[in-house]
């Protein structure tokens, strides 16, 4: 007897059915093809659900993926060029549901207890009847160059909170501030994901975040998590570690603590710090979590791009300044009138829509960016990431980009009727 057809007759070969099902923007399943029994065709359906994502995330997936793809004819700039790619609300997904075999980088789709999902091929449609895909086969530096050649690439989704999850190895888990009902179930299953489902795995990465090996095991962890809504484009450089339906988790390692005794909360960033204040202020916490640090940088109509001495790296400096050269345009008036026209508009989109079409913009002489410090040294393009803070029209005279009115000299602009 072949020793495959032994270890089926005991039951050790995996079972596989294949399958193909269809999902809409929504997230609701239909399998179209696959194993008569009901609660494998329930496992298909309630995996894909899980697993994919819909809403803001379908969309954000999908203009990821056509922009990657090298799709859009034109730089998209702004949240309203992404937005202006049309998104095909249908879904269909071939593959197998594979019982019996321990998951693997190909299974990587958890259906139920012994089960797992191979995906073998995904496509989309407009109307349901016409399908396609794109490509798999392009090179990734050349894909990756596509994306963020991209400004868009670096907008960031909506900030839907920062919470605090309070998780203890027997299984307790307390989240503060309370989230929505909808988002319960989410970040408890988040928390014991990054935490470990296992003892070996609480321990494992208890060790990892410090970076060293021991037998100390804590009785507790905190993790301070924050949520987003999708980007608009999914930089691979920032990926978020779980997507559930439409909303991004991203842990900080940093805010994050544990105890030993139950009593003392020490944390992982920084092990030479004052053991946390029980009674604390979450809303620190969550402050120092969301805070980045900076380097401020202006760059000039003519092309100059000036910051403080020493705060870049001299090895980094001419990369950095090309890069902002490329990305805004400065020293080519087309080019930089183009891309602070669309700075201006999508800023004071609500304030002030006129500027779209006004034909007599005056020119941004200079604009300031914030550059994250992580950034200056990610051999990516650090100009990606920048954030524009201010703006002056006559060389002089700064507008904060956030925090003012219409500036005059862009008010009176406005049309009469």
């Amino acid at each position: 007897m072949g020793e495959a057809k032994r270890r089926k007759q005991l039951g050790l070969m995996p079972t596989i059915h294949s399958f193909e099902a269809r999902m809409d923007v929504d997230g609701n399943v239909t399998v179209t093809h696959g194993p008569e029994d009901g609660e494998l065709r329930g496992r298909i359906g309630a995996a894909l659900r899980d697993s994919q994502p819909s809403g803001t995330g379908w969309e954000s997936a999908y203009r990821t993926a056509y922009v990657m793809a090298g799709r859009p004819e034109r730089r998209l700039e702004t949240l309203e060029d992404v937005q202006a790619i049309p998104v095909p609300p249908y879904r269909r997904f071939t593959g197998d549901l594979v019982l019996g075999q321990a998951s693997s980088a190909a299974l990587s789709v958890p259906a139920g207890e012994g089960g797992s999902l191979r995906l073998r091929e995904q496509l989309h449609s407009f109307d349901g009847l016409r399908w396609e895909g794109f490509a798999t086969d392009r090179d990734p530096q050349e894909v990756l160059r596509d994306l963020l050649s991209h400004p868009a690439a670096r907008l960031r989704g909506e900030e839907l909170g920062a919470f605090r999850v309070e998780q203890w190895q027997e299984g307790r888990i307390d989240i503060e501030p309370e989230p929505p009902e909808e988002l319960l179930e989410p970040i408890e299953a988040v928390a014991r994901e990054w935490h470990g489902a296992t003892p070996e795995e609480w321990a494992q990465g208890h060790h990892d975040l410090l970076e060293e090996e021991g037998e100390d095991v804590p009785v507790a962890r905190r993790l301070l998590l924050e949520l987003r809504r999708p980007a608009p484009l999914q930089s691979p450089l920032n990926p978020a570690f779980a997507i559930v339906g439409d909303v991004e988790f991203y842990p900080n390692p940093d805010g994050s603590s544990y105890t030993l005794d139950g009593e003392t909360w020490l944390p992982y960033g920084d092990p030479d710090a004052a053991p946390e204040d029980e009674n604390g202020d979450l809303g620190d916490l969550i402050a120092q979590m969301l805070d980045v640090q900076t380097v401020p940088v202006t760059v000039w109509q003519d092309g100059r791009v000036e910051w403080e001495e020493g705060s870049v790296p001299d090895e980094h400096a001419e990369r950095l300044r090309s890069e902002l050269l490329a990305a805004t345009g400065a020293g080519e008036p087309q080019e930089w009138a183009e891309w602070t026209r669309a700075l201006l508009a999508e800023t004071f989109a609500d304030e002030a829509p006129y500027l779209v079409d006004v034909p007599n913009l005056p020119p941004v002489q200079g604009v300031r960016l914030d550059i994250p410090t992580d950034a200056l040294t990610d051999p990516d393009d650090p100009a990606q990431y920048f954030m524009e803070s201010e703006f002056t029209l006559d060389g002089e005279t700064w507008h904060d980009l956030y925090g003012e009115e219409v500036p005059e000299e862009l008010e009176r602009l406005r049309p009469s009727n």
